[in-house]
């Protein structure tokens, strides 16, 4: 237990790494492409697992096979973070790769198109105190909380489950394997469409958690149901895991102000860890094999994050159309300021020339403001 609480010490650093790293280098429009492809790594990552498993399985060794697996992949990964530790740049500003004016022109671009500023910050308790007090805060937490609780569960007893359906333990780590690669698919698509549609994102949640109840319904009703149509059923789960890189995804293109967004996705985060703690605790083993009680708690979950995804867009939609009548202007959810601010801030497609140099260096983005705060912030669905 405590090299598992270590485990965990370690791997609290990633996501919400990887999150700020992509706020830092790209724009509004990028970030939820970019997010649903590095997020996509961990199904990935599964896939990878599984036919190592598999192999392993066969292996006449006098190490048990779960030893092997974390001599493995642990080594792996060790050997992964020097690359990471050398190559990686900490911030637009020490990018080894990219000349004097590419590092000014990329944390630019960032500040206009972007949200705001990420370097030589400041944490602000006013920023943080603004996030608590954010309605959208503890919509995107709540969803959060119920995406993981069902993916807790079926990620870790992913393997029981698809015994219960008939197939050998050994069989079931091959089984996963479409699994995988639906979930990795799911992800980095509507990565993608969440990228490159400004209103999409709220109903690509909806969009993977459907297929997800009803995957979850074929399991719930068994025995009734053949084991082929659980099986079928398992694979639907499978797109339940994206509904994450889009809260994800959300948060990096919606809140502005380091210290805003960096609470958010410490409380994202909590809510993350929470849910995947109480999955499992569905899984009795008195309700072993059908687990109907797990699987029952599982539609609910989905069923709350399909309203509270539709609640969520409602209530986005109300801030932009109030924010577009106080201002008098309508603008893109496309860039930090919007189009058309007065001052010939370009749109993340482009289109309408560059800032002078001097202007951009005294762009109001500098000033670390926050998404509330920003004068034609629009907000992303």
């Amino acid at each position: 237990m405590t090299v598992r609480f270590l485990l965990g010490v370690t791997e609290a650093t990633i996501t919400p790494a990887f999150m700020f790293i992509t706020s830092t280098w790209y724009t509004r429009d990028e970030i939820p492409t970019r997010t649903g492809y590095w997020f996509a790594g961990n199904a990935t990552g599964g896939l990878l697992a599984s036919f190592l498993a598999f192999g392993i399985g066969h292996a006449r060794d006098r190490l048990a096979p779960w030893k092997s697996m974390y001599l493995i992949l642990g080594a792996a990964t060790f050997l992964w973070a020097l690359p990471l530790l050398l190559l990686l740049p900490d911030s637009i500003a020490t990018a080894a790769f990219l000349a004097p004016h590419e590092r000014r022109h990329a944390a630019r671009r960032v500040v206009r198109a972007g949200t705001g500023r990420t370097a030589h910050t400041d944490w602000k308790r006013e920023q943080a105190l603004e996030c608590l007090r954010d309605p959208k805060t503890w919509l995107l937490v709540t969803m959060s909380l119920l995406t993981q609780m069902p993916n807790g569960g079926t990620q870790n007893f992913g393997n029981l489950v698809i015994t219960s359906f008939g197939f050998s333990p050994l069989q079931s780590t091959l089984l996963v394997i479409p699994a995988s690669v639906i979930a990795t698919t799911t992800i980095a698509g509507t990565g993608f469409l969440a990228g490159r549609f400004r209103h999409l994102n709220c109903l690509l949640l909806v969009a993977v958690v459907l297929p997800a109840i009803v995957g979850c319904s074929l399991i719930y009703v068994r025995p009734r149901t053949p084991a082929g149509v659980q099986l079928l059923g398992y694979f639907l789960l499978s797109t339940g895991p994206a509904a994450i890189p889009l809260l994800l995804s959300l948060v990096g293109a919606n809140y502005k102000g380091v210290t805003k967004k960096m609470t958010m996705t410490a409380l994202l985060f909590v809510a993350y860890c929470a849910g995947n703690i109480a999955g499992p605790q569905f899984f009795r083993a008195r309700d072993a094999p059908h687990y109907t009680r797990a699987f029952g708690a599982i539609l609910v979950c989905y069923g709350l994050v399909v309203g509270l995804a539709l609640v969520l867009r409602c209530y986005l939609q109300w801030i932009n159309a109030k924010r577009e009548r106080e201002e008098g202007v309508e603008r893109s959810a496309g860039a930090g300021l919007g189009e058309g601010d007065g001052r010939g801030n370009g749109e993340a497609h482009g289109g309408r020339g560059e800032l002078r140099e001097e202007e951009e260096e005294e762009d109001d983005d500098d000033d670390d403001s926050t998404d509330c705060k920003t004068l034609g912030f629009r907000y992303r669905l």
